[in-house]
């Protein structure tokens, strides 16, 4: 994906400037980028914590719960979910590892391209979106990038570029597998519509497994007004990401246009529901805006 001067631009654009790509309504209007001078914070509102043991000890309230906080600002954090803690405390260092092990070149062989409704692949700094220069790298792997359907054609070296990273990776990704039927049949007993009705569609289902690394920013990248990730919606039905060692995700409350510090317990896992799911639920369900900041901006 090449840089151009449109994504650039994005830097100081409003949203609504890019509502052609837009797949759900969104009458909000923000900055793609942080304007320290123009916008406040939110220090009253708290995003809801629901503890996942509820589905299996009192599933009217985890439904109730969930519902409740997703409906309000399409946001919760999931507590108690059975992943080990530990395991996303390995994973930040072998992202790192990951990317610094590797040379550019050598994750060029793997640059970011179409398979199914996921672009798969390596995504150099400033190409996550077409809209604005993101200061991440990222790596996108889908469903067939793992060794978990018994596929005797499977071949790593297709996906990874080092061996003994798809192993340890692949623990995250059952892991998290293992949360979306109870998630999915939460969300839809909230709406009130059969619980059951996207089981076969979400059974060994295609996902976006995501890895992002944020090299150190120069002097020139922090004054540009480029965000890690600036401001966006997900466009999946939702989104699984574990809380991380590092502050930095904001999420925009539509009622009062402030920006939410999110600060949850390491270990624990941000949902948060995207715009295939705001169709589905007829606008129940948001998708809501959030960024990335550098930890200097936080």
């Amino acid at each position: 994906m090449k840089k151009t001067k449109s994504t650039e631009k994005g830097i100081e654009s409003l949203n609504r400037e890019f509502r052609r790509y837009e797949q759900v309504r969104k009458d909000q209007v923000y900055h793609l980028s942080e304007h320290p001078d123009q916008e406040e914070f939110d220090t009253d509102f708290e995003i809801k914590s629901v503890d996942f043991r509820l589905f299996t000890d009192d599933k009217i309230r985890f439904v109730t719960e969930l519902g409740s906080a997703l409906e309000e600002i399409g946001f919760a954090i999931i507590t108690n979910h059975g992943i080990d803690p530990n395991l996303y405390h390995k994973a930040e260092q072998k992202i790192i590892g990951f990317f610094e092990e590797t040379t550019f070149e050598e994750r060029m062989k793997y640059e970011a391209c179409r398979f199914g409704s996921v672009n798969q692949g390596y995504f150099p700094m400033k190409t996550t979106t077409i809209i604005h220069p993101d200061l991440v790298e990222g790596w996108v792997f889908c469903r067939r990038a793992f060794d978990v359907d018994n596929n005797l054609n499977y071949n790593e070296t297709n996906f990874w570029p080092l061996s003994g990273y798809e192993p340890f990776f692949r623990q995250i990704v059952k892991a998290q597998e293992k949360l979306i039927l109870p998630l999915m049949q939460s969300m839809l007993t909230y709406l009130g519509t059969d619980p059951y009705c996207f089981d076969q569609r979400l059974t060994n289902t295609n996902f976006g497994f995501r890895l992002n690394y944020y090299p150190p920013m120069t002097a020139e990248q922090l004054d540009s007004g480029g965000g890690r990730m600036l401001g966006h919606e997900d466009i999946d039905l939702f989104t699984i990401l574990p809380s991380q060692s590092i502050e930095g995700l904001q999420v925009l409350n539509r009622k009062n246009m402030k920006w939410i510090r999110l600060k949850p317990k390491f270990g624990d896992i941000i949902l948060n529901t995207g715009d295939y799911m705001q169709r589905i639920s007829n606008d129940v369900f948001p998708s809501t805006t959030h960024q990335g900041q550098p930890a200097a901006r936080v």
